[in-house]
């Protein structure tokens, strides 16, 4: 199964985004029927959807979609991970339409000040109930946000996590090498993978040449059996077309074997998001 393990879809006429205001790309509706030319072209079997803001009301949509359409086979969801009765919360969605394709939540810890909001009792009460769901956890986090992303997965081994776009690594050479240490360090609990996603929009130049860095650390540390490709469309539109995001993921894992290569590019996702084939 060949999958896009990490894209958006939104109706401005549902709902603002504020953080799609000022760009003319992002500010329109995108939706599933917007996205499938490029998903035939490129025969990809099945996608991951996930959030876009903090509100409920999105997740449940998403999982309507999920119901009805044959490309979005799992959801990754929003819910409040503070709220002390998100374990209900959680199992109401699980009962409702689509919720068989609820595999995940993600909070946008990027809109938080505090680099170790991950760290609060509170939130790590919710991670724990969404485990215990069965869910996955994305995370969405900026570089200065990462060490404490590091502590929650080492001390919440029983809660499966995904790096959402490789942590978002800033691309001068001092980040550079503190990144690469963030994913050693990631590297060692076997509870979290990472996404190859979301690294087109943040490079200069060259994209081979500037991603080329980033791609071999994250093969050589984790390995591509927990690393798995998203397009991040349509975010990825700031920068490249679909087609060229994902050519671009296969150049420069082209030195991998077939079953690695299947990894990066569905199994990962699959075995991780617990997608049947």
């Amino acid at each position: 199964m060949r999958v896009d393990a990490h894209h958006h879809v939104w109706d401005l006429a549902v709902r603002d985004l504020p953080w799609t205001h000022g760009s003319p790309v992002l500010h329109r509706t995108y939706t599933a029927d917007d996205l499938r030319p490029a998903l035939l072209r490129n025969a990809i079997d099945a996608t991951v959807v996930v959030q876009t803001c903090a509100v409920a009301e999105e997740t449940v949509e998403l999982l309507a979609l999920a119901a009805g359409d044959p490309h979005t086979r799992a959801v990754v969801g929003w819910a409040d991970l503070t709220d002390p009765a998100v374990a209900d919360r959680l199992a109401a969605l699980r009962e409702g339409t689509g919720g068989r394709a609820l595999v995940g939540l993600r909070h946008p810890v990027t809109d938080e000040a505090d680099p170790d909001w991950l760290a609060r009792p509170e939130v790590r009460r919710g991670l724990g109930a969404a485990a215990d769901a069965g869910l996955v956890h994305d995370l969405l986090v900026r570089p200065d946000q990462l060490p404490a992303a590091i502590r929650a997965v080492r001390e919440l081994p029983q809660v499966r996590f995904v790096l959402d776009h490789a942590g978002n690594p800033e691309t001068d050479p001092d980040a550079f090498a503190v990144w690469a240490g963030h994913m050693a360090a990631l590297a060692v609990c076997p509870n979290v993978a990472v996404k190859l996603s979301g690294l087109v929009t943040r490079t200069t130049g060259d994209p081979v040449r500037s991603l080329r860095p980033f791609t071999d650390v994250l093969l050589s540390a984790l390995g591509p059996r927990r690393l798995m490709y998203g397009s991040d469309w349509p975010v990825c539109l700031l920068a490249a077309g679909y087609d060229e995001v994902l050519a671009l993921a296969e150049t420069l894992t082209a030195d991998l074997g077939t079953e690695e290569s299947e990894a990066v590019f569905g199994t990962t996702a699959a075995h991780w998001y617990g997608m049947g084939a």
